[in-house]
């Protein structure tokens, strides 16, 4: 974690260091142990140093080459130090005495633009080419890092690892993005680019950028590969590489000058990467690990104590905990919001902020956690849908009955969502045995009637297709109605105003179905949502100089898991069987095996109807009106009613709808964001 700025005009003005020094300034939190400024003329880099790594010590940014016509600042961790040093000149430099920022530096001096492509790690950096008279910046492959910029053609080029940074400079305007504020009420956060101010953007995850007096250049820099395939010889084969990439991600994760602590919640992928952790420093018989667990004394349904004992009880880790029950979503706001840029907050945000505060509390700055594990490992349970449009009804009944007692669920729910929609297509393809056969067999394993099978899933998609190919198409007359998203929430004025509904279809590019699980892994590894809840979990570390760090995040993990068979992903109701199988005997058997995870939801509903519902009455008697050419205040009040009356028998999406309407009133309140 650091903080990194810089500003770039493309005419003759020159940079003034007050303006950068203020920039720097601003960023105090993302790095109290060192900060600077390089001036060249029109071109200026700042820099907030955060220590973390052993080399960060001996780091001073920006940091300039020694012919002095590349300068960098950077706010990086490079994972693969010795790869590098060995393909790069460092004169027998001793590797301890390397920062990353230098290789980073030399890689661009070899590889120029291609850079990127040589680096593992997280980082987002700029260098200044003072021979070719270009700004070259790059961000990595996911987002870990946050990259912003402000661009006027012909005029000026800034950028910074936070908004506010940008927005302390006068040529940089305060005008609310209304585009971005349809897209959090429509839950649409795809757009990798735009933010929630007018002209201030973001580098996409796994991009690079040139600027100078041409203009952008913007390129993408990686991609996951979709249909590549990894083909071993057994289940242990497949086990033993995890086992390998894992613990090598979670490795690099671990180079540091200071004491780390993990995120421990009781969950599967909290818990392998606090076991894996331990096992590591252990080996090289460092101070044990600490964790961290949120508990719940009060709402006691949301409490994984069992789980998170299990792995304690393994010995030498040091355990810290926070009573999350003790918190409520709305009650820290106004502290949040001091260091928060966008108002695009999700329910669980105060857990992050009230686990990273205690972190600072006990003087720590380094964190491991097991975000988003789900979507890089997978589930499979996308498989089922596969088996389906395969016609492997056998399989997949096999499978969704094992999946049921997993999760809690009935095995005919699950099979009615993931199979029964893809019997017709048997019908379709006037394959009659074959549906006769499937209908027996669903039959016999859920004691569904044939009957009603054949008339719902046979009869009427046949008579369908029949009147589809024989009835004459009726002349058409005028345009069909364009589809309309489901977004009752938002204001339909404002939304045709933005043009949303035309903005979501062309955001949601995949509308139809995915046929496979890694076509289905692919895209969930893709979405837009995924960099944003980086950019925010950096925030919130950032609020109380941390650095967050997130295994699972890892390069080479990802295009593993996306490349193995489905069988490794779900087996015999199991889902990220390979995770399992790699993990025996380092996890406790109570959370290897483990199902699905504990509901954090009655905590939340608690939280806004009980220890919240001052301020909740309040901004929905007195603040909410301001929105009223945003949201549609008639389906919010009636949403508000529902939740007031009936609490926790009220679904989800109430709550939702209740709750993007007040966070994003208090934070225009708190910001005073011009239109």
């Amino acid at each position: 974690m650091s903080g990194i700025m810089g500003i770039h005009y493309l005419g003759d003005r020159p940079v003034n260091s007050a303006d950068l020094a203020q920039m720097v300034d601003i960023l105090t939190h993302r790095g109290p142990d060192r900060a600077d400024i390089w001036v060249d003329g029109a071109v200026g880099f700042g820099h907030r140093m955060l220590w973390t790594t052993p080399e960060s010590l001996l780091e001073e940014l920006p940091f300039a080459n020694s012919t002095g016509d590349l300068i960098i600042t950077s706010d990086a961790r490079i994972d693969n130090r010795h790869e590098l040093i060995s393909e790069l000149d460092f004169n027998n430099c001793p590797p301890d005495k390397i920062t990353d920022s230098q290789l980073i530096l030399a890689a661009y001096q070899k590889w120029k633009e291609s850079c990127p492509e040589h680096l593992l790690g997280d980082f987002a950096f700029a260098i200044w080419d003072k021979r070719q008279q270009s700004l070259f910046c790059a961000r990595d492959h996911f987002g870990v890092k946050p990259f912003y910029y402000y661009y006027q053609p012909r005029k000026a080029f800034l950028f910074a690892s936070e908004i506010k940074a940008l927005l302390s400079l006068p040529e940089v305007p305060h005008r609310l993005n209304e585009v971005r504020i349809g897209d959090y009420l429509a839950l649409t956060m795809e757009d990798k680019t735009i933010t929630t101010y007018q002209d201030i953007l973001r580098l996409p995850p796994a991009h690079s950028m040139v600027v100078n007096q041409s203009g952008i250049q913007l390129w993408s820099y990686w991609a996951l590969d979709p249909n590549r395939e990894i083909k071993l010889d057994s289940d242990e084969a497949y086990a033993k590489e995890f086992q390998k990439i894992f613990t090598e991600a979670v490795r690099c994760r671990l180079r540091s000058a200071f004491p780390i602590i993990t995120h421990l919640s009781g969950g599967l992928d909290s818990s392998a990467v606090t076991c894996v952790a331990r096992d590591l420093l252990s080996k090289e018989n460092k101070t044990p690990l600490r964790t961290i667990s949120s508990i719940f004394d009060i709402i006691t349904e949301c409490d994984e104590r069992p789980f998170i004992n299990a792995v304690l009880e393994q010995g030498e880790l040091t355990p810290h905990y926070v009573h999350g029950d003790e918190f409520s979503p709305l009650s820290n706001l106004d502290s949040i919001f001091q260091y928060e840029d966008e108002a695009l907050l999700g329910p669980s945000h105060f857990y992050p902020w009230m686990i990273n505060r205690t972190i600072k509390e006990l003087g720590l700055r380094i964190s491991l956690d097991g975000f988003d594990g789900d979507t890089t490992v997978s589930h499979g349970v996308t498989k089922l849908t596969e088996l389906g449009r395969q016609g492997k009804w056998k399989t997949l009944i096999q499978e969704a009955t094992a999946i049921g007692p997993h999760h809690n669920v009935s095995p005919y729910a699950v099979f009615r969502s993931h199979g029964l929609p893809y019997l017709p297509d048997l019908v379709k393809q006037w394959r009659w045995i074959a549906f006769a056969k499937a209908v027996q067999l669903i039959h016999k394993h859920f004691g569904v009637s044939r009957k009603l099978l054949i008339i719902h899933y046979g009869i009427k998609p046949f008579l369908q297709q029949i009147r589809q190919v024989w009835q004459p198409r009726p002349r058409q007359t005028k345009l069909a109605k364009p589809f309309v998203p489901e977004t009752p929430l938002v204001n339909r004025n404002f939304a045709e105003r933005i043009h949303l509904d035309e903005r979501i279809q062309k955001l949601e590019v995949f509308s139809e179905t995915p046929t496979t699980l890694r076509e289905e892994h692919w895209r969930s590894l893709n979405q837009g949502i995924l960099a944003y809840t980086l950019e925010q979990m950096d925030q919130y570390a950032a609020m109380f100089s941390l650095e967050a760090r997130h295994p699972f995040m890892d390069k080479r993990l990802i295009e593993f898991c996306l490349a193995l068979p489905s069988d490794q992903k779900l087996y015999q109701g199991w889902g990220r069987m390979v995770m399992r199988r790699a993990l025996e005997g380092i996890l406790p058997e109570k959370v290897q095996w483990r199902g699905g995870k504990t509901d954090l939801s009655p905590n939340f509903n608690d939280g806004i109807l009980n220890r919240d519902r001052q301020i909740l009455d309040e901004v929905m008697s007195h603040k909410i009106k301001s929105l009223e050419k945003y949201i549609d205040l008639d389906f919010l009040q009636a949403a508000y009613q529902r939740i007031i009356l009936a609490g926790n028998q009220v679904s989800n999406d109430d709550y939702m709808a209740v709750w993007q309407a007040v966070i994003l009133a208090l934070w225009l309140e708190h910001k005073k964001v011009m239109p």
